[in-house]
């Protein structure tokens, strides 16, 4: 296939260092360009994206589907494969309304490329709710065998296991974006049990525990204290939380 027209590339590497010396990029690069193939084209936007594969904003992401709707021309990744690791990044792709070409799958474009998009998408989630299903299983049956779970965690010199204290506030970063996503999605049920008259925290977990909507925790039912916590993520977001007491 011989490519024509206007694209714009994106790459991702997965750290500050690899990122810096070039190593992955390289070979993202030529694969891309032995996907164009000649022919007449040209890349008129190239963006490099450098993360840890824990974070879910990806800045470069947003301005290679900007510059694909700008010129109204592909997005070409390198591999499939680096885009199948987050179900966010996969979504976002499909909401961008921007075609997207794999230079690994050169004959896969336009509809049946947004198709192939939709596929990940679905698999990205079943793996992750499969993942999670053997945890939980995994650790009830560990529970009813009597072991102890959580607590503290020995290494295997015996040595205590010391959770530094950069991942003790990632982890803490990671909690708070749950508790924001979780909060938008209750924020227009929040909305409706207000329009009915609910004016306090209490009368709003009331309102909650009448329409079966599950707490943060997935057990037990709503109290003040968790709509009080759940307004406060709303303003956090800055998603409008006024007009509880």
């Amino acid at each position: 296939m011989v490519s024509r027209g206007k694209f714009v590339a994106y790459y991702r590497v997965s750290t500050d260092r690899q990122g810096r010396s070039g190593l992955g990029l390289e070979a993202q690069q030529a694969a891309v360009a032995t996907y164009l193939n000649g022919g007449n084209w040209r890349i008129v936007a190239e963006f490099t994206e450098v993360e840890s594969g824990r974070k879910s904003d990806r800045p470069e992401l947003e301005k290679a589907l900007g510059a694909a709707r700008l010129h109204r021309c592909p997005l070409v990744v390198s591999k499939v494969d680096r885009l199948t690791r987050s179900v966010a990044f996969l979504s976002r792709l499909l909401e961008a309304n921007v075609d997207v070409r794999f230079a690994d799958l050169p004959q896969i474009e336009g509809a049946t490329g947004r198709f192939l998009l939709q596929q990940m998408v679905a698999v990205a989630e079943l793996e992750a709710g499969m993942i999670s299903a053997r945890t939980r299983a995994a650790l009830a049956a560990a529970k009813r065998r009597g072991k102890k779970l959580g607590g503290s965690r020995i290494r295997t010199d015996g040595r205590p296991v010391v959770i530094s204290h950069t991942a003790q506030k990632r982890g803490a970063a990671a909690n708070r974006e749950r508790a924001v996503a979780r909060a938008a999605d209750l924020a227009p049920t929040i909305a409706q049990i207000r329009a009915t008259g609910a004016a306090t925290l209490a009368a709003i977990a009331d309102g909650l525990n009448a329409a079966a909507i599950p707490t943060p925790r997935g057990r037990g039912k709503w109290s003040p204290v968790q709509v009080k916590r759940t307004i406060e993520a709303l303003r956090a977001s800055s998603i409008d939380g006024r007009g509880v007491s």
